[in-house]
This record gives structure tokens, C-alpha cells and sequence, in this order.
């Protein structure tokens, strides 16, 4: 059986179809998403406490959400932590499965971060935080966090840094002094330009009163007598 469509009936099935891939998009844009952050890696001292951060986030909300941390030991991908969280804000139980390892996120604020005390060198290297979402089918997602353990950590040389930082200071100083100098200058110059407006309103003033006077003098004849 051949079904014909009319023009009304395509545009309508064109119009749901671009709103099915618009609302498909967003849900896949704001899926679970697992960060540690700006900075995804860590320079620390052989010996010291560090802090390996995460936390997820996801637009629907979470249900069961399961994340582990892992340790790339030479390709060789070994579990640091794992747990399920019911819901947000809910303090999830971890087991761990590497000394010297504690759950310090809590899932305050989604925080799923740990802590390694007195790391060794063995600890260096990559960190991977995965979580999935049942809430979401199953979505998952994961970010790497690389630690880098020294023998002690190296001293910038900020001579450069401070070199220019005081290059800009004195620019911008200069400028400013420019500045001022030229509004004082500006405003004594408009000052005495004032000054001269006045002595010369003055001086015509005079002037113009002197000859009216003697103007006045001269034209001023006496009255004939009557005989």
C-alpha cells in the first residue's frame, strides 16, 4: 500500500523531527560530567599529603551514581577506591583498595575527592576518576589526574617577572605624573587667559570713561548772558 504525503503533513513531520534533535542534543550536552578542575596535575614533595580532586555533575540529577578512582600502574589499570551514591548530598560507602588512601569528598557539593598520605614515588603518575549514572541509561565519564612526585620542588626564577612588573609600574607611573602635569598646566594657563580678560575689560572700562569725560569738558560751552 503506497502512502502519499501531503505538503502540511511533511512540514509537520520535519518541524518534530528538528525538535527531537534539538532536545537529543541538549541531553547529550548535559550529560555526567566528571572534572578535577582547572589544573589536572599536581607537582608535589616525596613524603607529603596530596589532595587528588573530582566531582561530577549532571543536569537530571544522579541515582545510584558509581564512580572508582584508578591507577594506571604501566598500562595496567588498578582500583585506588570505589562506591555507589544513592543521591546527592548523600555520604556514600567507600571501600579502598590502597594504603594510605582516604575518602575525604564526603559528596559535599558533589565532591568525590581523596586524599593520599605521605605519597612515595611509586605513587607518581596517572590518576583516573570514572563515574555512570544510571539515571542517565548508564552514562559514564571520566577525567585524568597526573601526580608528580619530587625530591623537592624547584625554585622559580621570578627576576624576569619582576623586571617587567616594574617596567609597567614606572610606565604607568610616568603616564599618570603626564597627566596631572598637563591639568596643572592647562588649568593655570586658562587661569592667567581669565586674569588678562579682566585687566583688559578693566582697561576699556577706563579708557572709554576718560574720553566721556573730557569729551564732556570740551563740548560743554556757557550759557550766553542776557543783556
Amino acid at each position: 500500500m503506497e502512502v502519499r504525503w501531503t505538503g502540511v503533513e511533511r512540514s509537520k513531520l520535519g518541524s518534530q523531527y528538528a525538535v527531537f534533535t534539538l532536545l537529543l542534543g541538549v541531553w547529550s550536552a548535559r550529560g555526567l560530567e566528571m572534572s578535577v578542575g582547572k589544573v589536572p596535575f599536581l607537582e608535589a614533595v616525596n613524603g607529603s599529603t596530596v589532595m587528588l580532586p573530582c566531582t561530577y555533575a549532571s543536569c537530571i540529577g544522579i541515582k545510584d551514581l558509581y564512580f572508582n578512582w584508578q591507577y594506571n600502574d604501566n598500562g595496567t589499570m588498578q582500583k585506588v577506591c570505589e562506591a555507589v551514591i544513592p543521591t546527592e548530598d548523600v555520604e556514600p560507602d567507600v571501600k579502598i583498595f590502597r594504603e594510605r588512601v582516604e575518602f575525604i569528598g564526603k559528596n559535599h557539593k558533589n565532591n568525590i575527592s581523596i586524599l593520599i598520605w605521605n605519597i612515595t614515588f611509586e605513587d607518581g603518575g596517572l590518576y583516573t576518576c570514572f563515574g555512570r549514572n544510571p539515571k542517565e541509561k548508564n552514562k559514564n565519564h571520566s577525567t585524568v589526574f597526573h601526580l608528580i612526585v619530587v625530591n623537592e620542588l624547584r625554585v622559580v626564577d621570578n627576576t624576569l617577572t619582576i623586571i617587567i612588573a616594574s617596567a609597567v609600574g614606572g610606565a604607568i607611573a610616568f603616564l599618570m605624573a603626564f597627566m596631572l602635569l598637563k591639568n596643572f598646566t592647562l588649568f593655570v594657563l586658562a587661569k592667567l587667559e581669565e586674569k588678562n580678560k579682566e585687566c583688559l575689560v578693566s582697561s576699556s572700562g577706563i579708557d572709554n570713561t576718560e574720553n566721556g569725560l573730557s569729551g564732556s569738558k570740551a563740548d560743554s560751552k556757557p550759557t550766553p548772558k542776557k543783556k
